[in-house]
C-alpha cells in the first residue's frame, strides 16, 4: 500500500469503525495543523457517511509557544472555557468528537515550569465540563494518531526528519492494523479478546490489585461496584464505537482512598508539552505523598497537586507485554501509544463508565479532579495479583503477560 492508500484506509477506519458516524450527526475534530491532510480525508469520509456538519479546530506549535514567549501573566492563566462549554453542549446534543493526536511531545521543555504549571491548571479547569461529557457515554468519540515532524523528531532525534517521519509512520500503520487485508476484522478480533478479559475481571469483582516488579510494589483498592472496560463501547441506541485506535488495554476504577506503596514509572509522562522522566511516586492512604523525577520533577509535582484529586488515582489499566505496540520496542512519547504498551495508572478524575449503572460515585470511591493523566508502570518484570474480599490472591498477570 502507498502512503496515500494507508491514509485513506485510516480515514475510513476512523469514520466507519472508530466513530460509526450516523446520518445527520455533526462531527467536531481537533488536530495539529500538520495533520490537515488526514483531516481533509476524514471530513470527506464523514460527509459520505451522512454527517450534517464537520467543524475542525487546529492547534499549531508556533501559536502555542507564542503564549509563553510573548504572553502576559493573564494570558498564561487564561483558557477558553467558552470553547469547551460550546463543544460540551454540542456533544450533549449528539455531536461526535474526534481527536487526532500528534503534537510535539517536548514542545514546552524550555519554558518556565511555573508558567507551564499555571497554564496546565487553567486548561484543566476550563476543560473539565468537556471531558466529563466525553467520558459519560452520551455520544461517540474517537482518538487516532497522525505523525507530525515534531513528534517524529522526538522519537528519532538522530535521523533526518523525512526518515524519522517515514519510520514512525511504519510503526503507526502496523499498530492500527492497516497492514491487514481487513483492518476492521483485525480490530474486531482484538476487541473480542479484550471483551473476554474485561468480563472475567468484572465477574471476579476483586477488592484490590497488587502490582509487583521492576521496583514497583503497589496495592490498589478497587471501587465498590467497579466495572472493567476496554475495546469498543456502545451508546444507548446501540451504536458501537472505539474510543481509542490503537487500543490494547482493559481498565477500571480504583478506590481513591486505597493506594499503598511505591510506583516506578517505566516510560516518560508527557504533561501538556513537558516530558517527565524517571518518575517515582509513593502512595499512602490513596494519596501520592512523595513525587520525584529525574527530569521535569517540578512540573510533575505541581500538576499532581493541582487540586485535591490530582494526587489520587482515577484509573488502573492492564496491558500485556505481547501487545504489538510493546513489541515494537519504540518509546513513542505519546500517551495514545505508550499507554497501550504497558500497564498503567492514571492520576485524577475517574470515568463513570467504570461503575455499574446507578452506582453512587462518592460512595463507590470515585475520584474527582480537573486532570486525568496516564502514567506507565508496566514491563516484563511486572506481576499483577487480584485480591478477593476474603483475602485470597489470584494471579492475573505474570512477567507482563495475562495468565487468566
Amino acid at each position: 500500500m502507498s502512503f496515500d492508500d494507508n491514509l485513506d484506509r485510516l480515514a475510513r477506519l476512523c469514520v466507519g469503525f472508530g466513530l460509526q458516524v450516523k446520518p445527520g450527526q455533526e462531527l467536531l475534530i481537533t488536530a495539529d495543523i500538520g495533520a490537515a491532510d488526514l483531516v481533509r480525508r476524514i471530513t470527506r469520509e464523514a460527509y459520505g457517511a451522512g454527517a450534517s456538519n464537520v467543524q475542525v479546530f487546529f492547534a499549531d506549535d508556533a501559536i502555542t509557544l507564542a503564549r509563553f514567549t510573548h504572553g502576559s501573566e493573564d494570558a498564561i492563566e487564561t483558557a477558553p472555557g467558552w470553547l469547551f462549554e460550546a463543544m460540551a453542549g454540542a456533544m450533549r446534543n449528539g455531536s461526535a468528537r474526534l481527536a487526532i493526536a500528534g503534537g510535539t511531545p517536548g514542545l514546552l521543555a524550555e519554558q518556565d515550569p511555573g508558567k507551564v504549571a499555571r497554564a496546565n491548571a487553567a486548561q484543566s479547569v476550563a476543560a473539565k465540563p468537556f471531558m466529563e461529557v466525553v467520558t459519560s457515554g452520551l455520544t461517540n468519540w474517537n482518538i487516532v494518531p497522525f505523525v507530525t515532524e515534531g513528534w517524529a523528531k522526538q522519537v528519532y532525534p538522530d535521523l533526518p526528519v523525512a526518515e524519522a517521519v517515514e519510520t514512525l509512520w511504519g510503526h503507526v500503520f502496523r499498530a492500527l492494523r492497516l497492514d491487514h487485508d481487513d483492518p476492521v476484522a483485525a480490530w474486531q478480533t482484538v476487541f473480542d479478546t479484550l471483551a473476554k478479559r474485561r468480563e472475567y475481571l468484572t465477574e471476579r469483582a476483586f477488592s484490590a490489585l497488587h502490582f509487583e516488579g521492576g521496583g514497583t510494589d503497589l496495592t490498589l483498592g478497587l471501587a465498590k461496584g467497579h466495572v472493567w472496560a476496554g475495546g469498543g463501547l456502545r451508546l444507548a441506541d446501540g451504536t458501537g464505537y472505539a474510543p481509542n485506535l490503537p487500543t490494547e488495554e482493559v481498565f477500571t476504577m480504583p478506590d481513591r482512598g486505597r493506594a499503598e506503596g511505591r510506583a516506578v514509572f517505566t516510560k516518560p509522562a508527557v504533561i501538556n508539552g513537558t516530558i517527565v522522566e524517571g518518575l517515582v511516586v509513593e502512595f499512602a492512604g490513596g494519596k501520592a505523598v512523595k513525587i520525584t523525577a529525574d527530569k521535569g520533577e517540578a512540573v510533575a509535582q505541581t500538576y499532581f497537586t493541582s487540586d485535591e484529586g490530582a494526587s489520587r488515582l482515577g484509573e488502573v489499566a492492564l496491558v500485556p507485554e505481547s501487545s504489538p505496540i510493546a513489541r515494537s520496542d519504540v518509546l513513542y512519547f505519546n500517551t495514545l501509544f505508550d499507554e497501550n504498551a504497558a500497564c498503567h495508572i492514571a492520576f485524577g478524575n475517574s470515568y463513570s463508565m467504570n461503575l455499574a449503572p446507578g452506582a453512587d460515585r462518592e460512595a463507590a470511591g470515585a475520584n474527582e479532579s480537573t486532570i486525568h493523566m496516564d502514567c506507565m508502570i508496566g514491563g516484563p518484570e511486572l506481576s499483577v495479583t487480584g485480591i478477593a474480599s476474603d483475602g485470597n490472591r489470584h494471579p492475573i498477570m505474570e512477567k507482563g503477560e495475562f495468565v487468566i
